[in-house]
């Protein structure tokens, strides 16, 4: 048996034509935003491992900067809807995102020595932690 919700009170609210109107509305307001990237990070002991998701952007557009704990990582997909001529566009959903996202990591970072990679539109950043920051082993006699 399938249960099927609906809300009665306010039918309009179901239609298609609503979703799209609001969409504009607000999808407007926020289309200049930057979107913060998905990304994961990891500490291996002696760096840190950032993971970002950038869809659509090339190595060109990427910009990342290091200062001591403090990490910023810039970007922006540059999309071309253009059409050719005598072509007609009839659907141009694609746009232009501009992605940024800042993190201050646990502790400062050798950004002399910093790798960063940027492979099927994801970006690694291998961060080597300074040497006063990694745990120091202490022998016991």
């Amino acid at each position: 048996m399938n249960v099927i919700l609906r809300n009665r009170a306010f039918p309009l609210l179901q239609t298609r034509a609503f979703d799209s109107n609001f969409e504009r509305l607000v999808g407007g307001l926020l289309e200049n935003a930057p979107l913060a990237p998905r990304m994961n990070v990891v500490d291996t002991g002696a760096a840190y491992r950032i993971e970002a998701e950038l869809p659509g952007v090339t190595r060109e557009e990427i910009r990342i900067s290091v200062d001591k704990r403090r990490v910023s990582i810039d970007a922006e997909s540059t999309v071309a809807n253009e059409v050719a001529e005598g072509e007609k566009a009839l659907l141009t959903e694609r746009r232009s995102h501009k992605y940024s996202r800042v993190l201050t990591l646990a502790g400062e970072v050798e950004d002399a020595e910093a790798v960063a990679k940027f492979e099927n539109g994801v970006l690694t950043l291998t961060l080597p932690k300074k040497a006063a920051d990694q745990p120091k082993q202490i022998a016991v006699q």
